[in-house]
């Protein structure tokens, strides 16, 4: 029996939404959470799709607001697996807004959604193999293997950070920080 595969294209997904006055914070602006909730539901649906069963989010990784969201405009969801693990899928979200009166499109953040597929009794199940089928499909696996190596190094380290310090180490590492070291 042949394993099964989809593109990456199967499972790509894109919700556009109004951005109305009571998603905005005290500024104006639009609330990074509403954003992160819908990155979340665009991350599901393509994840949900790729793999055919329930996903769910298990990390958020390299959030950055890099332009502010302003009420009234149509912000663009763009989500893509870009990597498969044997139960994980990690969908990259490109976010836009679109100023309708302008039709200056701004790209305001990205980020990548870690999700894990679930059977019908809440057990991690395998997903389908990705295809990659272009160029960037390629680079885009590629750059989420490289990025989760560093991940699971920079745990490790930190892991061994945490266990191994002491204050007189403390001291030395903060001298140069704005903190002041109270704990004796």
């Amino acid at each position: 029996m042949t394993e099964l595969a989809r593109p990456v294209r199967h499972s790509q997904t894109t919700i556009t939404e109004l951005m109305v006055p009571s998603y905005a914070n005290f500024g104006g602006k639009i609330h990074g959470g509403i954003l992160l909730s819908l990155m979340d539901k665009v991350a599901y649906a393509c994840a949900t799709k790729h793999a055919g069963s329930y996903c769910v989010t298990v990390s958020v990784d390299n959030v950055e607001f890099l332009e502010p969201v302003e009420v009234g405009e149509l912000v663009s969801m763009h989500a893509s697996v870009n990597y498969v693990g044997r139960t994980s899928l990690v969908v990259g979200i490109r976010v836009e807004a679109l100023n309708v009166k302008t039709n200056a499109v701004k790209h305001t953040n990205s980020s990548f959604f870690t999700m894990v597929a679930k059977d019908d009794h809440e057990k991690p199940m395998v997903v389908p193999k990705l295809i990659l089928e272009t160029k960037e499909d390629v680079k885009r696996f590629i750059e989420t293997v490289n990025a989760r190596k560093i991940k699971t190094a920079m745990k490790e380290q930190m892991s061994d950070a945490r266990s191994h310090i002491d204050m007189a180490r403390a001291a030395e590492l903060l001298k140069d920080e704005r903190c002041i070291l109270a704990w004796k």
